[in-house]
């Protein structure tokens, strides 16, 4: 898939620093998935999907905002399995970040998140959202602990710094009965693909972790890699099967 920038209305210093960062082609047209400025963010569309909708990252958005405030902060889920219910300031490497919203909450909840992205359409829209939060009053804060590393999950699990804990959320192939997935995932797992790579990540994830790797899985989907967790935490869909390396003191 091209990553196609188109030109229309985008500032061109945003421009320069897109194209440079993320390697995507500047056009002043485009076909199938493609990016664009609309009203001063950055979306990703479909020519040929109109009832689609953008796909944007706004960590100030009303969702977002609501989850932030009434997602059960220590409690949810994948708060729990990262180990932030024990220890705040926790460094996570998020190695499969996608849209951010996980990131998103482990960072709410006090955690400092690497989002790591080997899609340039994605890896851009994360980095305007990241720009904007920055730059917004209620959500300075939550940005400045989330920083994005463009690459590959396997090449980011070989070259950063070792981090307390490592979350993996790998694209999944969706069920056959697709048409109970979220219109919008459907979408983005269109753009991404499913990560083939997946089992691959586990063994260097365990490597760079201090304490513990933590993957995300659908409830129906089998462990990664063949491999046994010690803990798993199930919620309402998915679950967080936690490989623990020592205690989180």
């Amino acid at each position: 898939m091209s990553a196609v920038l188109l030109i229309t209305d985008l500032p061109a210093e945003l421009s320069a620093e897109l194209t440079q960062r993320f390697g995507l082609t500047l056009s002043d047209s485009a076909t199938g998935w493609h990016l664009r400025w609309v009203e001063q963010q950055l979306v990703l569309r479909h020519t040929d999907m109109p009832k689609q909708g953008d796909i944007v990252v706004d960590f100030a958005s009303a969702a977002a905002t609501y989850r932030r405030q009434h997602g059960g902060a220590k409690s949810e889920g994948i708060a729990k399995a990262c180990g932030l219910h024990k220890k705040r300031d926790l460094q996570i490497i998020d190695a499969t970040a996608g849209l951010g919203r996980d990131a998103l909450v482990l960072a709410n909840v006090g955690a400092h998140v690497t989002l790591v992205e080997r899609n340039p359409l994605v890896a851009a829209l994360l980095y305007n959202g990241l720009q904007r939060a920055a730059a917004h009053a209620s959500t300075a804060e939550l940005a400045s602990r989330m920083q994005l590393h463009f690459a590959p999950a396997l090449q980011a699990l070989t070259c950063l710094p070792t981090a307390d804990v490592v979350y993996l959320d790998p694209m999944f192939p969706p069920r056959e009965k697709s048409a109970l997935v979220k219109k919008e995932m459907r979408a983005f797992h269109d753009v991404v693909g499913s990560d083939t790579d997946a089992d691959a990540l586990l063994e260097p994830a365990l490597a760079l972790a201090k304490y513990r790797v933590v993957v995300k899985r659908p409830g129906y989907a089998q462990v990664l890699a063949q491999r046994e967790p010690q803990l798993v935490v199930k919620g309402k869909n998915n679950r967080f099967d936690v490989y623990i390396k020592q205690a989180i003191t």
